[in-house]
Formats: structure tokens, sequence, C-alpha cells
């Protein structure tokens, strides 16, 4: 993987930016679904699609590509933003967010757009389907990497432990499973509705290394995930700390907004927030 300098990390930092604003706008425009999710895994995404994957976007279907899952399907409109920015397909096409006859569903629909590896919508399935694919990767011999994106609430979800423990027994090394530790779910926190920790000690006790980063910073992020690559024994999980919401000051850590998009008011100043949240990106920078 790369090293990350300046003008890299200035680059991911404003690309971060804009699919934050993508993702405030395709909401606006369907009047449906996620806020707090996809603006808290901005980072996290953008540093995958611009700096960590092996991946071609004119050429989505290329054999030894890294595959990426995602297993919490809702948070699909921060993965359309960065698959439309990194070329995949036209950025006019975002607007078509859960239109009717869209190819950018409520949840991504595998075959619908190129970049789209699995198709996710029943919360806790995504890592049994990573699992899959890491295990085909063996068996072919080949070197890509998968990685499972996942959300701390749909660890409520039996399947997902399920999983956990078969990917231990089967050592599947170039399997990473990036979680979003934002502990916000539908109905409230999740420590009230079902709590998880101690989260890395039940990972650990199935045989995974357990690695932990701030989801909004690009340094840990990277940093994370390169430590997971040297790793050759054991799948690595990577608890990615966030705020839900992020970039919006309404929105941030409040769980009402896990499951509804802004309406025109709440988009205009939230926009606002982005773009100047922008431009002292650019000045920091400079």
């Amino acid at each position: 993987m790369k090293d990350l300098h300046e003008k890299q990390l200035q680059f991911l930092e404003e690309t971060a930016n804009f699919v934050r604003q993508d993702i405030v706008k395709m909401l606006l425009a369907a009047g449906s679904g996620h806020s707090a999710g996809p603006l808290g895994m901005a980072d996290v995404f953008t540093a995958l699609y611009f700096h960590i994957l092996n991946h071609r976007p004119k050429q989505p279907n290329y054999k030894d590509r890294d595959r990426v899952i995602l297993s919490n399907g809702h948070i699909c409109p921060v993965l359309y933003a960065v698959l439309a920015r990194a070329g995949y397909f036209p950025l006019e096409e975002l607007k078509t967010l859960r239109q009717l006859g869209s190819r950018l569903q409520g949840h991504p629909h595998r075959g619908s757009l190129p970049g789209i590896e699995s198709t996710s919508g029943p919360l806790g399935s995504g890592l049994s389907q990573a699992i899959g694919v890491a295990l085909a990767a063996r068996m072919d011999g080949k070197k890509y990497r998968t990685y499972c994106l996942m959300s701390d609430g749909e660890h409520q979800e039996g399947n997902t432990w399920e999983a956990i423990m078969a990917a231990g027994k089967y050592r599947l090394a170039q399997l990473t499973a990036i979680i979003d530790r934002n502990h916000i779910q539908i109905d409230g926190y999740t420590e009230n509705v079902m709590p998880l920790e101690p989260l890395k000690a039940k990972y650990e006790s199935f045989g995974w290394q357990v690695l932990e980063a701030n989801g909004h910073s690009f340094e840990s992020i990277i940093s994370a995930v390169a430590e997971a690559q040297a790793i050759h024994e054991r799948p690595t999980v990577i608890i990615a700390y966030t705020i839900p919401g992020k970039g919006v000051s309404f929105m941030e850590n409040n769980y009402l907004w896990h499951g509804k998009p802004p309406k025109l008011a709440e988009a205009h100043l939230a926009l606002k927030e982005l773009r100047t949240l922008g431009g002292k990106i650019r000045s920091e920078h400079e």
C-alpha cells in the first residue's frame, strides 16, 4: 500500500467531504433512506476506494480485484457515492437513488451496478458472503483480499456470530472485516438496546486478530488496514470508531437520524456546513 503524503491526505479529506455532500443530495432527492450511517462511514469508504483497494473502475470485473462486501446495505448511499466518484458510473446517476427503475436501489443489488459485489438487505448475512468469497480466493490460489463492511448493530444477529466462528476456524487471513462502531441503531443506542461489549474480547475468543481505528482519521484507517494485510495466520477485524452523521452538526450522535433523510431546509443547512468544512480543509493544507 502507498504511503500517505500531505497532498494525498488533502485529496482524501476533500473527496470524503464531496461524498458527504453527495449523500445529502441523494437522500433529499429520494425522500427516503438512511442519513447517519452513510455520513459516518464516508472516510472509511473514501480510504478504501481512493487509497487502499486494488481495483479498476473501468474494468469492474478485473479478476484480481479486491472484493468489498457491504453487509449493512442500508448505508449504500456512501457506497454509491464513492463508486461514482471513482468512475464506475456517472455522478449524475446518484440523483436517481431509490427511484422506480433506478440502478441505485435502497439496498445494493449485485449485477445492477458495476462495482457491486453482493446483494444485501437482511442484516447479519454479509460476513457469511465474504467468507465464501475469501474461501474461493484460497481455493483458486488468488491473492485478492476481501473486505466486509459491517454495522455494530447487526452483531445482535446470531448468524453474524456463526460466521465469525467459521472465519476463525478456516483461518481466513485474506479476510478483513471493518465494523462501523457508531453505537447507534434504529431503536436507540446499542448498549441500551442489546449491549455488544466487550466486542474486542469476543472476536479474539473466536480466533480473530482485532485492531482498532479512528474511523475519521485517514492515517488511522490506512495504518490499520496495512497491519491487517501483514497478518497471515488469521482473519482480522478492524473496529472503526465513528460518529454517526459525521459532518452535519444536528445529525451527529443522534440515533433518530439512523433511518430518515433530511428535508429541504435540513439538507440546505447540512450542505452549508459541509461546504464550509470543505473550505477549512483547503485552507489547512495551503
